[in-house]
């Protein structure tokens, strides 16, 4: 028999967890202060209201309308805004409301970073079986575009380079800590390469650093980032004082580059390396900067190629058909005497679009939010996707819940296997002493694990308003 009569059942019971870690480390008042608008007092706070969209966009709601899985969970989370009253607080995100979540969100980042400070340090950036921190204090980031496709006439969708229909966000992930920095809506025929946009996401992701992790900084981009404009910036960047910014990024493989290849002797070629610092196979790597005109680009830019046998399938040019390499080119400034030798640097770049980078944390974002855009009007699709709100607050809540709470039989899951194993589990909900009780089903596999979650969160040290 089926009835829908059943009491005492929390479905979704995991996000609990994802709200009390929000109001934990002070999102949710951080938020609160930076939407409250002088002379108006909702009935809902707005800063609650946003944490829940991300809540429910971590726990894998779609749509707006999944609002009602929080308000089910009423008994437990208290009074949750319904799918109207969502819609009204998302149109408040003005570009003033904007600033001020950029400037919450990095106060609470800074307190988020401060306790892994007393865990044992930010998370290293691996490459080459290496660590990237080297003096204890890189922060890595990387920036990349991708395309949301969209199945109706969204407000400034527009036909994309791959011939479908949509968005092409930009986003900046800090590798450390697998955190969103920086999301901005774009249409789907925006440049993959555009200078002010590229300058303008990095701009936000940097103010996000924390300031004491500002001093040494690693951006890597594809091809899109071989720009000079943006070279130039980050370059101007790297000139501060007591600042350190190198760069990493794909170069385009010219004909110059091609003259400059067939003349590199074969005993230049050196062994390229893997994830594991292994030697290679079929794989070699060279410098030739001293074999280029590079004064039109900044100073210190070294160029390193990376020569592979190509894979069945892959695209070859005329030259690569001729010798049988594939050749890939990367732009750095990263010296020789600052650990610059060229496999590693070749490697470190590579590290950037391999699945364990952004590739995986841009699926991740798809997967937290950054795929679905509920609305048909751009403005609140932007606040839906920006670095200001829900998705990016969402993503950044899956990552603390790793960095803060998991044990390890759930730190590395995927959002997907996350919910299933955690997020979405149900829980039995009782009462007593005038307390309330969640039992989750001793059975579930990971049920020690949840509580285990539970109660990191609630050990974390509140942020001082």
């Amino acid at each position: 028999m089926v009835s829908a009569d059943g009491g005492g059942v929390v479905a979704h019971a995991g996000n609990v967890a994802t709200r009390l870690l929000a109001d934990q480390v002070g999102l949710t008042g951080a938020l609160s202060g930076a939407m409250a608008r002088r002379g108006f007092t909702p009935t809902h706070d707005r800063g609650r209201v946003l944490v829940d969209v991300a809540v429910l966009i971590a726990g894998g709601g779609e749509a707006i309308a999944d609002i009602d899985v929080l308000r089910h969970q009423s008994e437990v989370l208290g009074s949750v805004a319904s799918a109207p009253t969502v819609w009204r607080a998302l149109d408040e995100v003005t570009p003033a409301v904007t600033k001020r979540i950029d400037t919450a969100r990095a106060k609470v980042r800074a307190h988020v970073w401060s306790q892994l400070e007393s865990r044992g340090g930010l998370p290293a950036s691996r490459v080459a079986d290496t660590d990237l921190l080297m003096a204890g204090d890189t922060v890595v980031l990387d920036v990349d575009a991708t395309l949301v496709t969209t199945h109706s006439e969204k407000e400034n969708a527009a036909s994309t380079f791959k011939r479908g229909f949509g968005y092409h966000p930009l986003g900046v992930w800090c590798d450390n800590t697998q955190e969103s920095m920086a999301l901005m809506l774009r249409p789907g025929n925006a440049g993959s390469n555009t200078v002010a946009d590229h300058i303008a996401v990095l701009t936000a992701a940097i103010e996000q650093v924390p300031t004491a992790h500002r001093k040494k900084l690693l951006i890597r981009a594809d091809g899109a980032g071989a720009s000079h404009g943006l070279l130039d910036w980050l370059t101007a960047l790297n000139a501060k004082r007591g600042r350190t910014v190198q760069y990493s990024v794909g170069y385009a493989v010219t004909d110059k580059v091609r003259d400059a290849i067939a003349r590199v002797p074969k005993k230049a070629w050196q062994p390229a390396i893997t994830a594991q610092g292994e030697p290679r196979e079929h794989g070699d790597v060279v410098e030739i900067t001293g074999m280029l005109n590079l004064k039109a680009w900044p100073a210190g830019m070294r160029v390193l190629i990376r020569r592979e046998h190509p894979h069945p399938g892959a695209s070859l040019t005329l030259f690569e058909h001729a010798d049988g390499w594939r050749y890939q080119a990367v732009a750095t400034n990263t010296p020789l005497a600052n650990g610059g030798q060229v496999a590693f640097l070749e490697a470190r770049h590579r590290a950037h679009a391999i699945r364990q980078h952004v590739e995986t944390r841009i699926r991740h974002a798809k997967d937290a939010g950054v795929g679905r855009f509920p609305s048909r009007e751009y403005a609140i699709n932007q606040a839906c996707l920006s670095m200001t709100v829900a998705a990016s607050i969402a993503a950044d809540l899956i990552a603390w819940l790793r960095l803060l709470a998991l044990p390890p039989r759930l730190k590395a899951c995927e959002p997907k296997a996350l919910r299933y194993r955690f997020l979405s589990v149900p829980a039995r909900l009782t009462h007593s002493s005038r307390r309330r009780h969640l039992r989750f089903p001793r059975t579930w596999p990971w049920a020690h694990e949840i509580v285990a979650a539970f109660t990191a969160i609630r050990t974390l040290t509140p942020l001082r308003t």
